[in-house]
């Protein structure tokens, strides 16, 4: 008789169990919401605009009774875009001068990106949620044991309910500095793990997410049929 053998996947290495309603799911049993936000330059304000900036970060810090995570992120950054938008605007003008002005430019901007390192810098803000007592919560390991979340569906509600009032409250607190934050969807979610994942895959081939194929961001393990050979040959 044919068995199923199970093939193992690179996702058991990993502490993401699920992504749902704008939320993470981990193997541990808690979840997390992640929020964007915008970047201030620091060094241009005035003396007076720093100080309320330093106070108002203060403030922000004393008023936390949760942990919250945060994320710089550096990638190098991509101009086929803008590039594909320069040679779109210069076959479509009619001036001869204006065409090669952003002929000119568009060799700068290439040359610009090929002789120095651009970087994009992105900003996050994790607010995790704990199931359990913190004193449980083990960190990941580098090869971590198979793990199984009891009820996600259970954990991703009581998350809902416990990290609502947090983001709205550091959402708030991000505005009296002049940051702006936004709560990540789950769409924007896998992008972002897709591309922390595959940072060189991605620069050339972006996650599938208008598919209507996809019914989970999180791809079940196949399944390999295993046939046991009789002594003639024929399949049990």
């Amino acid at each position: 008789m044919s068995k199923a053998k199970r093939l193992p996947t690179t996702q058991e290495h990993l502490d993401v169990e699920d992504i749902r309603d704008d939320l993470i799911i981990l193997k541990n049993g808690g979840a997390a919401a992640i929020l964007q936000t915008n970047a201030v330059n620091f060094d241009l304000l005035s003396e007076s605009e720093q100080d309320a900036m330093i106070f108002a970060y203060a403030a922000l810090l004393n008023s936390l009774t949760f942990p919250i995570q945060i994320i710089v992120r550096s990638k190098r950054m991509d101009i086929s875009n803008y590039l594909k938008l320069l040679d779109g605007a210069k076959a479509e003008t009619k001036n001869e001068r204006l065409a090669g002005q952003i002929d000119l430019y568009s060799r700068f901007v290439r040359d610009l990106v090929s002789r120095n390192q651009v970087l994009d810098k992105r900003f996050y803000v994790v607010v995790p949620y704990f199931s359990g007592d913190l004193s449980q919560i083990k960190p990941p390991a580098l090869f971590p044991k198979k793990t199984v979340v009891g009820n996600k569906w259970s954990t991703l509600e009581k998350a809902k309910i416990n990290l609502a009032p947090k983001i709205a409250h550091l959402v708030k607190q991000l505005n009296r500095i002049g940051i702006k934050g936004k709560q990540l969807a789950t769409e924007e979610l896998v992008e972002l793990f897709y591309d922390l994942y595959n940072p060189e895959v991605a620069r050339e081939q972006k996650a599938a997410l208008s598919t209507q194929e996809y019914t989970t961001p999180i791809v079940q393990p196949a399944l390999e049929p295993v046939i046991n050979q009789a002594k003639g040959g024929e399949q049990q």
